[in-house]
């Protein structure tokens, strides 16, 4: 049987660890606190759009517990990417692939990339280089999802509504078997898995989203329902969505236009991003992913973007205050 581990089985990885385990997988997770020991005595609780569904995985707070798998899931924040990569040594036989499943421009960003700058590194999601040189690009899997979920009680993941997928993809825009795999268990747990050529083009439409609701929803301190109820806040979000897509086109990836309705949609969704989330609880905040390394390359490309540079320099300085973030050296 197919050994999948989800390191850091929050929200979101135990929503992906119950779909690998629905989908036919052995599926093991590294989690802390309250949420690991309900997990180790009474599995997984998912509440979703298609029913309630509970999952026996195998439950550690370190991945010398479990030994080595088939296939990595991360999916911790991307502040804690370094500690992940450090921790995660004795998850990995020699062929073993590591789906890092985070929002934000990925720490990967420029590596098989093909273009340009091809090899530039980005030491501010990859601090000291510790995850490239632990983990490495040949086991690097890119992975983007869409799951408004949230821990409600130790053990137990809400799945806020239906629009749910993950999407997978290698660096190099191959279609790998590896890749595959993965997102089979995934998909037949309930979860549309794709697996895609291009998969950059991916985190940029994700990142529309996280650009324009996570630091509007850090001011506001309501969900996207709430925040985008005002008309000249949606304004604003609308021109940051425009602002981002332009971005993306610069570096290569075309989102397409449509940032009205794609806000309007926002505005229908009665969820916290899970930038506020952790805002709320005292966690450490994804700024540079979400934030500070867009705003470099919008700089470096010569992208305007007045208004995400306002509302990311608000929310920067709110996550600052609150001592969750940690602004780079000048």
């Amino acid at each position: 049987m197919t050994r999948i581990c989800v390191f850091g089985a929050g929200a979101i990885g135990s929503h992906l660890a119950t779909r690998a385990a629905l989908g036919g997988a052995e599926v093991s997770v590294i989690a802390r606190g309250p949420h690991l020991e309900a997990m180790k005595a009474n599995g997984i609780t998912l509440h979703a759009h298609d029913g309630i569904k509970t999952v026996k995985v195998q439950a550690a707070a370190t991945a010398a517990e479990i030994g080595p798998v088939d296939a990595v899931l991360i999916t911790t924040k991307v502040p804690a990417l370094p500690i992940a990569a450090e921790a995660i040594g004795p998850l990995l036989g020699p062929d073993t692939p590591v789906a890092f499943v985070t929002n934000g421009i990925p720490w990967w960003y420029f590596l098989r990339h093909g273009g340009a700058q091809e090899g530039r590194r980005l030491p501010l999601l990859d601090p000291n280089g510790v995850i490239e040189r632990l983990v490495g690009i040949e086991r690097t899997i890119g992975g983007v999802v869409y799951s408004a979920s949230e821990v409600t009680a130790p053990g137990v993941v809400k799945s806020e509504h239906a629009d749910i997928r993950l999407i997978l993809g290698e660096p190099d825009g191959s279609i790998s078997e590896r890749a595959r795999v993965i997102a089979g268990f995934i998909a037949a747990g309930g979860m549309p898995t794709p697996v895609v050529e291009d998969i950059r083009r991916t985190v940029w439409a994700k990142l529309m989203g996280n650009i324009t609701s996570g630091p509007l929803c850090i001011l506001s301190r309501s969900h996207m329902m709430g925040t985008l109820a005002n008309p000249a806040i949606f304004a604003a979000a609308v021109r940051v969505a425009e602002e981002g897509a332009a971005l993306a086109k610069a570096y290569g990836c075309d989102v397409g236009t449509g940032a009205e309705g794609r806000m309007r949609r926002s505005a229908t969704i009665a969820h916290k991003p899970s930038i506020l989330q952790d805002l709320e609880l005292g966690r450490a905040m994804e700024i540079d992913a979400l934030m500070t390394v867009p705003l470099q390359m919008a700089k470096e490309a010569g992208v305007p973007m007045p208004t995400f540079e306002l509302t990311a320099g608000l929310a920067t300085l709110a996550a600052t205050a609150a001592g969750l973030y940690a602004p780079p050296a000048a």
